[in-house]
């Protein structure tokens, strides 16, 4: 086996019940993995399970070489023995101890002399220095959790688990405790697997990401690539794609894919012509639709124009202004975009203006068909 598969985390687990699991994910040091899905898709089970806490019908759990797991071997590794640090969506901190006690608490495998000088140094690290005495009921959300990630490192361990660490703590810390584990993940040479329902905090942090439901991985991948080109509908509206519709196929052939939609005809580019069937589902990012400038002709009114009318206008905490689009006689049809401030300075929007935009061939993406319920 070459080092590169002999390396980093490799999960394989399947069980009909009573928690329905078919998961592969993998994760190389220095990665960070997020698993993203509704609740009950599996994601804490899929954690716990990499921890030891949860033992799964059938599949195999290897890292670095080690195996954890082995249904087919009958090999099951407990907790103590994996060595692995996991951090708790409420921290699980102990209240009658203080923060370096807690932290201490994961350097059993120390000697006990050298224990407070790596737990003070793992608190100045985490940016905790000064706080060593108090108590978790002394402490503010993001100081706890900060806490409970020290207290993981102190093991440390060969991979960090991460069980929605940021849920509890409100909006402004949530920010901070993202940039100083995002410098933490490029400095640890491990594993790394974050369960998060929050989408804009997989792609911020993660290096990849594995779409789950039902137990089931559906896609992995860079976060981007998944967002840009989910590879059904399922995956698009689980990644919240808020441009997915339906269309006929009029025309597939040399590179190029004629559909129609909400009547107006959209020339798509498309590598494997021969594989479109008769329906298709497509999607686009609300950033890659075009507004055409009112002053002047812009290149983008030559390639899939579409005519709209502005029906809502949504600010941002990220400073895009998402516009909602009603397609002119489509029956309905909504385009979602979203434009930086420097657009809306140029030409400012207002309920109820007609727009022009463009749909880039190249920025459409199609999948397979299934039926869409219109949101």
């Amino acid at each position: 086996m070459n080092e590169a598969m002999n390396s980093g985390l490799r999960v394989t687990l399947r069980q009909a019940s009573p928690i329905p699991l078919d998961a592969e994910i993998g994760c190389q040091p220095g990665e960070l993995l997020a698993l993203v899905g509704p609740s009950g898709s599996g994601k804490t089970t899929i954690l716990r399970s990499i921890a030891g806490l949860y033992r799964p019908a059938d599949g195999r759990i290897v890292n670095n070489g080690i195996t954890w797991f082995d249904a087919g071997a009958d090999c099951f590794v407990n907790v103590r023995e994996r060595g692995i640090g996991m951090v708790f969506q409420h921290y699980a901190l102990l209240p009658h101890m203080s923060a370096l006690d807690n932290v201490c608490l994961g350097l059993g495998h120390m000697e006990k002399d050298s224990r407070r000088k790596r737990g003070l140094e793992l608190l100045e690290r985490l940016h905790l220095g000064g706080l060593d005495n108090r108590r978790p009921a002394n402490l503010s959300g993001g100081e706890q959790q900060r806490v409970a990630l020290a207290r993981a490192l102190a093991r440390d361990p060969g991979v960090l688990l991460l069980d929605e660490p940021f849920s509890a703590v409100d909006q402004v810390t949530r920010r901070k405790l993202r940039l100083e584990l995002s410098e933490l993940s490029r400095e640890l040479r491990l594993p790394i697997v974050l369960v998060t329902h929050d989408l804009d905090e997989a792609v911020m942090l993660a290096d990849r990401m594995s779409v789950l439901h039902k137990g089931t991985t559906l896609q992995a991948g860079e976060p981007q690539d998944i967002l840009l080109r989910p590879q059904d509908a399922t995956v698009a509206r689980l990644v919240d794609t808020r441009n997915l519709f339906e269309g006929d196929v009029t025309n597939a052939a040399n590179g190029v894919v004629q559909i129609s939609w909400a009547g107006y005809p959209l020339t798509v580019a498309c590598e494997n012509t021969d594989a479109c069937e008769e329906r298709v589902c497509w999607c686009i990012s609300p950033g890659k639709v075009i507004m055409h400038r009112r002053d002047r002709r812009s290149p983008g009114e030559k390639e899939n124009p579409v005519p709209t009318r502005v029906i809502e206008i949504l600010k941002s905490a990220n400073g895009l202004t998402n516009v909602v689009l009603a397609v002119d006689n489509s029956n309905g049809a909504r385009l979602h975009m979203d434009l930086p401030p420097h657009v809306l300075d140029r030409q400012p929007l207002a309920l109820g203006d007609a727009v022009n935009v463009s749909l880039l061939s190249e920025a459409i993406h199609l999948m397979p068909w299934q039926a869409i319920r219109q949101r």
